[in-house]
């Protein structure tokens, strides 16, 4: 409960105890005192149970609210994540297919290479070279 509620309740307690209180210092008969004591119950308990009802309807309100936000914000973060995975993956083809040109690169640079070393010195033999 909030500080504004505390107060509240406390208030409402202390005015129904200064009620009773006045209502047995009253110069009344007792059947009419008792009448007075149980028509301020009776008042008591349908202000307890309308407030109970209140309540009771606004943390259901609450309730429901805060599961369709969680709701809401569950499948949102889904979406995110799958999206950033799906970008992931994208990232890591990309880099994949790069890496595998750079390597093909290598590969054909060092065949040029060889080829103009075999051309410039022709009685290098091929079998000390390492397979491709």
């Amino acid at each position: 409960m909030s500080e504004s509620s505390n107060k509240i309740t406390y208030f409402l307690a202390g005015a129904s105890i200064g009620a009773l209180v006045a209502l047995l210092f009253a110069p009344k008969s007792g059947r009419e005192l008792r009448s007075d004591i149980s028509d301020a119950t009776r008042r008591g308990i349908d202000y307890t149970t309308e407030s109970a009802k209140a309540l009771g309807e606004k943390a259901s309100h609450l309730y429901t609210s805060g599961r369709e936000k969680t709701s809401e914000l569950y499948h949102l973060g889904k979406e995110k994540a799958s999206h950033l995975l799906e970008s992931g993956k994208g990232l890591l083809d990309e880099q994949r297919d790069r890496v595998a040109a750079a390597i093909e690169a290598g590969k054909q640079a060092y065949r040029e290479k060889k080829a103009e070393a075999l051309a410039l010195n022709p009685k290098e033999t091929t079998d000390s070279e390492p397979a491709l």
